[in-house]
C-alpha cells in the first residue's frame, strides 16, 4: 500500500470512529506502527487529524467526546484485560461505585460473579450487565440520561450520592496525566464523576495506555485522590507511557499493569505469561514501603589492621 492509500485508511477510520490507537490503524493498513505514527504526523501537519497519546482524534479533540459506539472498539482487547484485573480487587459483601465507560461495563460484566455485592452506578450500561445477577443488588442515581454515554447527569444524579458511603469508587475517562489527574470532555459527566468520588474511601482508575498523557477540559478526579490505577502494558516504544506512570507512582498513585493486547512487544507478552498481573513497586506508593537495597562492604586484605582485629574479637567470643 503506497503512503497516500494508508493514509486515506487512516483519516476513514478516525473520522468513523472519533479516535483511533496506533495499534488498530497498524493491524488495519497492515503495517508498523513506527510507520503509522509517520503518517499520523503529517496528517497532522495538514490539519487533517489530532495526535493524542497512543492514536489519532479528529480535529479539536481537546472537546470533542466520542460516542458509545467509537469508544467501545477503541483498545477493546486492553479494557478486557484491565476489567479482568479490577475484578479481582472486589471482594464478597463490599458496597462499590462504579461509574459510566466502556472499561466500566466491561468490569460489571465480571462483577455479576461477586456474590452478596452492591453496585452504586449512574450507567444503564452498568447497570444492564448486573441486571441478571442473582446476588448483586443494583442502585442507580436518578438524573437525566445522556445519550451519547447512557449514563444519568445532572443535579438528581448528584444529590442521590449525597451522604452515600462505599468502599470503592471504580472510574474511567477521557485522559490521565500525573498533572492534573483524571479528565473528560464533558461537563456534566465531570460533575457526577466527582460525585461518585466523594462517596468511596478509595478510587480506582481504569485507563488503557491510550489515556495516559491526554489532557482533556474537564478534570474529575485530582491525582492526590487516586488510590490506585490499573492499566495495560504499553507499547516498548512508548517511552511517555512509562514516564506518566512513573509520575503518577511518585504521587502516591498504586501502578496494576494487566495482560498485554495484540500490538505489545514480543518481550511484554513474555513478561506478561509469567505475570499476568503486578504491581508496579515504584517510588512513593500509598501505604507500602520498599526498603532500599542492602549493601554488602567489600572484602578486607587479609593483612589490613581491621581484618586482624575482627578476627580476635571472634575468637574472644
Amino acid at each position: 500500500m503506497f503512503a497516500a492509500e494508508r493514509r486515506q485508511l487512516i483519516l476513514e477510520m478516525v473520522r468513523a470512529n472519533g479516535a483511533v490507537s496506533l495499534r488498530e490503524l497498524a493491524r488495519v493498513v497492515q503495517t508498523s506502527e513506527v510507520t503509522v505514527r509517520r503518517d499520523v504526523r503529517a496528517l497532522e501537519a495538514e490539519g487533517l487529524l489530532d495526535r493524542r497519546h497512543g492514536g489519532a482524534v479528529l480535529p479539536g479533540g481537546f472537546t470533542r467526546e466520542s460516542g458509545y459506539p467509537q469508544k467501545s472498539h477503541l483498545a477493546a482487547a486492553e479494557k478486557t484485560a484491565i476489567a479482568d484485573v479490577a475484578a479481582g480487587l472486589v471482594q464478597e459483601g463490599e458496597a462499590i461505585v462504579v461509574g459510566a465507560g466502556t472499561t466500566t461495563q466491561e468490569l460489571a460484566r465480571r462483577l455479576a460473579r461477586v456474590p452478596g455485592l452492591t453496585v452504586v452506578t449512574n450507567s444503564l450500561l452498568v447497570a444492564q450487565a448486573l441486571a441478571h445477577a442473582n446476588r448483586v443488588e443494583v442502585v442507580m442515581t436518578g438524573g437525566t440520561l445522556r445519550g451519547s454515554n447512557y449514563a444519568l447527569v445532572g443535579s438528581g444524579a448528584e444529590q442521590s450520592l449525597h451522604g452515600l458511603r462505599v468502599s470503592r469508587a471504580f472510574l474511567s475517562g477521557a485522559g490521565l496525566t500525573a498533572e492534573r489527574g483524571l479528565s473528560t470532555s464533558n461537563m456534566l459527566s465531570a460533575s457526577v464523576d466527582r460525585a461518585l468520588v466523594q462517596a468511596a474511601t478509595e478510587v480506582v482508575v481504569l485507563a488503557d495506555h491510550t489515556k495516559l498523557g491526554a489532557d482533556t477540559m474537564f478534570q474529575t478526579v485530582p491525582t492526590e485522590m487516586i488510590t490506585r490505577l490499573v492499566t495495560d502494558e504499553p507499547p516498548a516504544h512508548d517511552d511517555r507511557a512509562g514516564m506518566e506512570l512513573q509520575a503518577l507512582a511518585d504521587q502516591g498513585v498504586q501502578i496494576t499493569v494487566a495482560g498485554g493486547g495484540p500490538g505489545a512487544s514480543a518481550a511484554a507478552d513474555a513478561r506478561q505469561a509469567r505475570h499476568p498481573r503486578r504491581d508496579v513497586p515504584l517510588p512513593g506508593q500509598r501505604g507500602t514501603r520498599h526498603p532500599g537495597p542492602q549493601l554488602r562492604s567489600a572484602p578486607l586484605p587479609p593483612d589490613s589492621p581491621e581484618r586482624q582485629a575482627r578476627v580476635a574479637d571472634l575468637r574472644r567470643r
